[in-house]
């Protein structure tokens, strides 16, 4: 949090941080700061090598502004039905 409270002192408008990180980032950064959040999979998904994941819903919920959703999507037999797939779990 040391970190992101410095780097918008410093005037860079936003971070990288894992899901994990989201919460605390936005807590001590404000809202108007941005995220950018990897590491996110749909649930049920393949976690690949990633270790700090959440779902799309959830890292939204978290305060993320952009979700980072590489592999899931270009990695699955129909990428563009996978990316409408995770976009209706967002919408609900």
């Amino acid at each position: 949090m040391r970190l992101a409270k410095l780097t918008k002192e410093s005037g860079i408008d936003g971070v990288v941080c894992s899901p994990q990180e989201i919460a605390a980032v936005r807590a001590v950064c404000g809202p108007d700061f941005l995220i950018v959040t990897p590491g996110v999979r749909p649930a049920g998904g393949s976690l690949d090598d990633q270790r700090r994941v959440m779902t799309p819903r959830r890292a939204l919920q978290e305060g993320a502004d952009i979700l980072v959703i590489g592999r899931p999507i270009t990695g699955a037999a129909d990428p563009a039905e996978a990316a409408k797939s995770i976009l209706a779990d967002l919408r609900g």
